[in-house]
């Protein structure tokens, strides 16, 4: 049981939440972040329209932050009764043995950092300079990005265009909201990674491409000042099969693998004391157990494969029932 007095917090001007992450609660909130969350949980701060993470599940985390990597988040809070998107970053911390902590500590850019315009309207590549080579010739999607023209496409290397399906011409007049599924909802974000040093974990995005195909991204973005122009190098990583791996883990971990329907596992988590608070209904419910008569009969006389169509279909028969349940 964590008993720290975290009060002395408050004399900090940034916003800092502490978090356990195997629970995934607020343990600590200061004043200064208390301001900024209003009404909203912390939960909602990182599933807000403005979140972006790199994992949803705290737990995983957990060996990045050992490891002493830079991870940041972006919530979405309130500032001036209007949501807004705020920098964090994340910092791991063993107040005791058995509970270790993460705190998001908040990233509030300074006035003198904010965006400037630059000249990347009269950018042009210089074939034969260091960055040209090495934009052009990498593996890897890379788009330069000006958030101080809305986000605009200044340019983009051949792999780039061979992901997204559009010719240079094309996507160099196109703006990061155009191709990000957030849509505008993207250029408060962006702003908040221009005032970023850099070299901080990716965050991960869906972008719809040319095709109206979607696909799952990590992005690396940070500033950048090339030929005088201060610009955004954005690298973009395909995860989308990652993404469909991790699903599928998922859905093997908490689902029965013939039936579909949830296992005993994911019945105890759910029912939890602590996970009651994220269910549709967290005040009181029923438990309803169900006996299917004469199954043993039914395996011994058609055999195994029998019984196992039979609760399938029982499975099923559930499902459709579920919605008339609640």
């Amino acid at each position: 049981m964590i008993t720290h007095n975290f009060n002395t917090l408050d004399l900090l001007t940034s916003p800092v939440w502490i978090v356990s992450p195997f629970e995934e609660q607020l343990i600590y909130a200061n004043s200064a972040a208390r301001l900024l969350m209003q009404d909203l949980t912390f939960s909602q701060l990182r599933t807000g329209p403005y979140s972006v993470s790199s994992q949803k599940e705290l737990p995983k985390y957990l060996s990045d932050l050992q490891n002493q990597h830079d991870i940041i988040e972006i919530l979405t809070v309130q500032r001036k009764e209007e949501e807004t998107a705020l920098s964090c970053r994340l910092v791991l911390r063993e107040l005791t043995e058995t509970e270790p902590v993460i705190i998001f500590e908040g990233i509030e850019a300074p006035a003198t950092l904010g965006l400037k315009a630059s000249r990347s309207a009269n950018y042009q590549r210089k074939k034969q300079g260091f960055y040209a080579r090495f934009f052009l010739t990498n593996s890897a999607p890379m788009l330069l990005i000006d958030p101080s023209r809305d986000g605009q496409i200044v340019d983009a290397n051949l792999a780039s265009l061979n992901f997204y399906g559009y010719n240079h011409e094309t996507m160099c007049q196109k703006h990061t909201w155009e191709i990000n599924m957030l849509g505008r909802r993207v250029m408060p974000i962006m702003h908040e990674i221009s005032h970023l040093p850099g070299g901080h974990k990716p965050l991960n995005f869906v972008h719809k491409l040319a095709d109206g195909s979607t696909r799952h991204v990590q992005t690396y973005a940070g500033p950048i000042e090339i030929y005088g122009d201060k610009l955004m190098l954005c690298i973009v990583h395909d995860i989308t099969e990652q993404k469909r791996l991790e699903e599928q883990l998922e859905h093997a971990a908490h689902h029965d693998a013939m039936t579909g329907l949830l296992n005993r596992r994911q019945f105890y988590h759910i029912t939890e004391p602590g996970q009651m608070q994220h269910l549709a209904i967290a005040q009181d419910y029923s438990l309803l157990l169900i006996d299917t008569d004469r199954f043993k009969h039914i395996n011994d006389l058609y055999g195994h494969s029998k019984g196992d169509e039979v609760l399938c279909a029982l499975a099923r028969t559930l499902e459709s029932c579920e919605v008339y349940w609640q």
